[in-house]
């Protein structure tokens, strides 16, 4: 969980780094980050974007006291023309003493994950831009309890790479976990520091198109999980994710509960298009998994 006090702030980049050919890392800083305080991995926020023209993204206010349904029906009646582009991040990295935030983007070409106005933002990030940032909310995430089981199974495409870091760094001393990370090639490895006992394979996605659950599913399914009781998180392309938490859930035999899943973005479709019928499946799913036991319904898919 993360302080929510004031959860609309606007950020300023103060430093940009190519971390890989296809990530780059921007930091962020400000006067509206001194407050910010995280409690824990994997926080998600929702970036905005200037549209043409605006130096500044055009945002309603917000007080400390205000409604965030109020807020977000004042930011769809802004004309669309001038309504910020608003797509969803983690924060990988937090300095409280620096008050800065380090936020790392995907970069594609014409076609993928993330491809449009982010990305194109990212390509030509310089010191001294501003972006609009909501956030870090239990509106986006629930906490994971990394660490409080026998071992931690973490899954995800390049998209899923920053969450997955955050996870791996707030493991305990000697927590065991497997993760399997999909990338486009080598150069696109990280190397990820953590206290845990870890295990990382790289899964290189080449010229194959990412989120045909090729790799990932296959990867999975052919592994020999260790024994005693599981925490899994999986993140990526939507329809990769809900394969993989079909097969965790159904062949495997893990507690759904005990499964975190965030279809991160969908093939052919981004942010901006409405949901699909897979979409609305995985937010009935989300809506069961908060259920307390013996409430269920029935499940989409």
């Amino acid at each position: 969980m993360a302080d929510t006090t004031n959860p609309l702030r606007l950020i300023e980049v103060t430093r940009v780094t190519r971390i890989s050919p296809r990530m780059t890392r921007v930091t962020f800083g400000g006067p509206a980050l001194a407050d910010l305080a995280l409690t824990g991995p994997d926080q998600q926020v929702k970036l905005y974007f200037p549209r043409p023209g605006q130096t500044v993204p055009l945002l309603p206010t917000m007080g400390p006291d205000d409604d965030v349904m109020r807020w977000y029906g004042a930011f769809q009646a802004l004309p669309e023309e001038e309504r910020p582009w608003s797509r969803s991040y983690t924060l990988r990295a937090h300095d409280p003493l620096r008050a800065t935030v380090d936020i790392d983007f995907v970069l594609h070409g014409g076609t993928g994950p993330g491809a449009g106005p982010a990305t194109s933002w990212a390509r030509s990030a310089a010191p001294g831009a501003v972006l609009g940032m909501f956030g870090p909310s239990a509106y986006f995430a629930t906490p994971v309890p990394v660490g409080t089981t026998d071992w931690t199974l973490l899954v995800g495409d390049e998209t899923a790479l920053p969450a997955i870091g955050t996870l791996i760094e707030a493991l305990p001393v000697g927590a065991r976990a497997l993760a399997w990370i999909e990338v486009a090639d080598a150069a696109e490895e990280q190397r990820l520091r953590t206290a845990g006992d870890v295990t990382v394979r790289w899964l290189h996605r080449g010229t194959s198109p990412a989120g045909d659950g090729g790799p990932l599913l296959a990867a999975v399914r052919g592994a020999r999980f260790p024994e005693g009781s599981a925490l899994a998180w999986l993140g990526g392309e939507a329809s990769t994710v809900r394969a993989l938490r079909r097969h965790l859930v159904g062949e495997r035999g893990l507690d759904r509960r005990s499964v975190h899943f965030s279809g991160y973005w969908r093939l052919a479709l981004t942010q901006d298009h409405p949901p699909t019928e897979a979409d609305l499946a995985e937010a009935r799913e989300r809506l069961a998994d908060a259920r307390p036991e013996g409430t269920e319904g029935t499940e989409g898919d």
